[in-house]
């Protein structure tokens, strides 16, 4: 699994974009919401990625924030939704207003998106609706956990999640440790320490 890159943005052309690492050319596939932040061709560039691999091709898709990857990883894990179709949901609506809008089960909003029907709608919100119950944003980190760098909880956070856990509860855990100076894999040790003590 490729799980980031980091090199420089050398074409962009929606929905497609090249970046160089290293001399090879990696040639990745991104929503709109990435491509507003993306800098200048020529520029340095950081990019969360995705590889997805099908029986007839492997592709790679590029976030520009984590939680724009955990929502497109969250909806192609959806029956009849897939690479494209989730690209152009991240493309028509941020990751947050997803989350809301799903939590609201507010259909109609996602209609208005491209290729989302009345049907494939209804189905997002009954089978998402549970995931995000427990938290108004799509996983970011512990924000607010005392001593903890955000980068450094958010990779705590994430590996909880793969772990299995609920948004809210992989942040109660990491709330209820003092990070002070921890490193992701301490804080990780620690959250399930607690959890097996609870």
């Amino acid at each position: 699994m490729i799980g980031y890159l980091k090199g420089t943005l050398v074409e962009k052309q929606p929905p497609r974009l090249i970046i160089d690492v290293n001399g090879i050319g990696y040639e990745v596939e991104a929503p709109m919401s990435t491509f507003y932040q993306l800098p200048a061709t020529g520029s340095p560039v950081t990019l969360h990625t995705h590889l997805h691999v099908r029986e007839d091709a492997h592709q790679l898709f590029g976030f520009a924030t984590q939680s724009e990857r955990s929502l497109f990883r969250d909806l192609i894990r959806i029956s009849g939704v897939g690479a494209k179709l989730a690209l152009s949901v991240l493309s028509g609506i941020s990751a947050d207003d997803f989350v809301a809008t799903v939590q609201a089960g507010d259909a109609t909003t996602l209609t208005r998106l491209p290729g989302i029907g009345k049907k494939t709608a209804e189905r997002l919100i009954m089978e998402m609706r549970d995931r995000y119950a427990d938290t108004a944003l799509l996983p970011r980190g512990p924000e607010g956990a005392p001593g903890v760098p955000q980068d450094t909880g958010q990779e705590a956070f994430s590996a909880l999640i793969a772990l299995g856990y609920k948004p809210a509860e992989a942040t109660r855990l990491l709330k209820s440790i003092d990070g002070e100076g921890l490193s992701s894999e301490e804080l990780i040790r620690k959250a399930l320490q607690n959890a097996v003590q609870r």
